[in-house]
C-alpha cells in the first residue's frame, strides 16, 4: 500500500486519486471531495507534490487544475505500484489462494496507464491453475469502477509455455508490450 511508504494520509489519498486515473485533470475543490480532507491539507499536499514534481498544474479561467507530471522520473513506477495496491490488482493480490494456484499475472502497460487505443487490447493475462469464477467476479468488479471493459485471458502454464514455444501471434503481442507484473518473475515468463 502507499501508506506503507508515505506517512501522510492526506497525501496518500490525493496520489490514489491521481494514480487510479493517471490521464485526468482535478480540480481543488473536486480533490476534497474525493479524499474527504480539509481544504487546507488537500491545498498544502498539492503543494508539495507539485515542488517535488509528481503534479503539474494548469490554470483555466479562473481554476487550477493538477495533473500527474509524466516526465516525472518515478512516474511509471508510480503507476505500477498503484496499479498492485488499488482495484483489480489489489483484489488479485488479496484473493490470490481464491483465484488458484497462480504462475504469472500480469496488466498491459497500456491498461495501467488507462490508455487503451484498441478495445480488443488484452488488458490482463493470468497464467496457471485459475478459478475462473472467482476471477471472472474480481474483474467485473474492476469494470463496474471503472465503467468499461477489462479485456482479460487465463491460461494454464502448459498452454502458455506451448503457445511461447510456437510463436502464437496473440502470445507474442501480449508480451512484446509493456507490462506490469503482479504475481511471478518477469525474466522466466519471458524466457
Amino acid at each position: 500500500m502507499l501508506s506503507d511508504l508515505i506517512t501522510s494520509k492526506s497525501r496518500t489519498k490525493l496520489l490514489n486519486v491521481f494514480l487510479s486515473r493517471p490521464s485526468e485533470m482535478f480540480h481543488v475543490r473536486e480533490l476534497v471531495r474525493q479524499t474527504q480532507d480539509e481544504i487546507n491539507a488537500v491545498r498544502r499536499e498539492l503543494q508539495f507534490l507539485e515542488k517535488n514534481g509528481i503534479l503539474t498544474k494548469e490554470p483555466r479561467a479562473n481554476r487550477v487544475y493538477y495533473f500527474l507530471n509524466k516526465s516525472y522520473s518515478f512516474y511509471s513506477d508510480l503507476l505500477a505500484i498503484s496499479s498492485k495496491t488499488l482495484g483489480l490488482g489489489n483484489d488479485i493480490l488479496k484473493n490470490r489462494a481464491k483465484v488458484g494456484k497462480i504462475k504469472y499475472a500480469m496488466f498491459s502497460g497500456k491498461f495501467v496507464r488507462k490508455q487503451k487505443d484498441k478495445p480488443e487490447e488484452i488488458d490482463l493475462l493470468v497464467v496457471g491453475t485459475v478459478v475462473m469464477p472467482e476471477l471472472s467476479l474480481l474483474v467485473r468488479n474492476e469494470e463496474a469502477r471503472l465503467g468499461s471493459e477489462v479485456n482479460y485471458t487465463a491460461m494454464t502454464e502448459e498452454e502458455f509455455e506451448f503457445r511461447k514455444k510456437k510463436s502464437d501471434p496473440f502470445i507474442f503481442t501480449i508480451l512484446s508490450g509493456s507490462r506490469v507484473m503482479l504475481i511471478g518473475n518477469e525474466e522466466t515468463m519471458l524466457a
